[in-house]
């Protein structure tokens, strides 16, 4: 298993970026940042080839811009999150934290606002890729059950209520930072820097929008929430249901 899935981060870096953008000089300074860094790098003019794009070419990365004809960066954002986590960064020439938001909420990984540099560009690559090749290499323990919640680390498959969970990457990589460390308050600057990066610890939005998406997937109330308890001006507590009496069972 750990050496088909060592395989599988190795083959991802032979993958293509996909760049989704009606800007043409936008498309080609994007491509040529990534290729400087030695990605690989395909384009689409509009949402809609960006779609037909994603879906035969397989990429390790989506960069797609909000604005667009046809069909627009949200829309594409939305339909990819329907069948596949591939990561995706959002690009827009409008910075307020609406659109972010959005951007987030819809599954997005991260936001970019126009104009932007190289190195900002290909920081936020690198970090997205990071953060999705924890996602497939890591392997901390057996997993746990705690009431209708489990988790399987081996696997990164999460069941709720007897109905598997999909999470992307970052939210996965999220869960497991609090299962990891349950019962102890983590504060907001260590979960941006573990999670995220230490180059998004002033990116507080990203950690209550993806925080919320939990709460959606794995709670049974989500605005009253037993498991991700938010400890006010300082971070978030995992914890187990007072029906585990605060202990996990963990299952091998």
């Amino acid at each position: 298993m750990i050496a088909a899935l060592a395989g599988q981060v190795f083959s991802m870096k032979k993958k293509p970026i996909l760049v989704i953008d009606d800007e043409i000089t936008v498309v080609r300074y994007v491509s040529t940042c990534l290729r400087y860094e030695g990605y690989q790098a395909i384009s689409a003019a509009d949402g809609q080839e960006g779609l037909i794009l994603a879906e035969r070419e397989d990429p390790m990365l989506v960069i797609l811009d909000i604005k667009m004809p046809k069909i627009d960066g949200f829309e594409v954002c939305r339909r990819l999150r329907e069948w596949t986590q591939i990561p995706i960064i959002m690009l827009s020439a409008v910075g307020d934290e609406a659109n972010k938001v959005k951007c987030l909420d819809l599954g997005a990984d991260d936001y970019i606002t126009k104009p932007f540099a190289k190195e900002e560009l290909l920081a936020r690559v690198r970090a997205v890729l990071r953060r999705t090749e924890t996602f497939i290499s890591t392997f901390p323990g057996p997993p746990f059950i705690s009431d209708y919640l489990k988790i399987s680390f081996a696997e990164r498959q999460v069941i709720v209520a007897d109905k598997e969970v999909k999470l992307t990457p970052t939210e996965y990589n999220l869960l497991q930072e609090f299962v990891l460390n349950a019962g102890k308050v983590l504060t907001y600057s260590y979960l941006l820097t573990k999670v995220w990066g230490p180059e998004y610890l002033d990116e507080h939005e990203y950690l209550h929008v993806i925080v919320g998406r939990l709460r959606k997937r794995l709670e049974p109330n989500p605005m009253n929430p037993v498991y991700i308890i938010t400890v006010p001006t300082v971070g978030y507590q995992f914890k187990f249901s007072d029906s585990m009496n605060g202990q996990p069972i963990k299952v091998s």
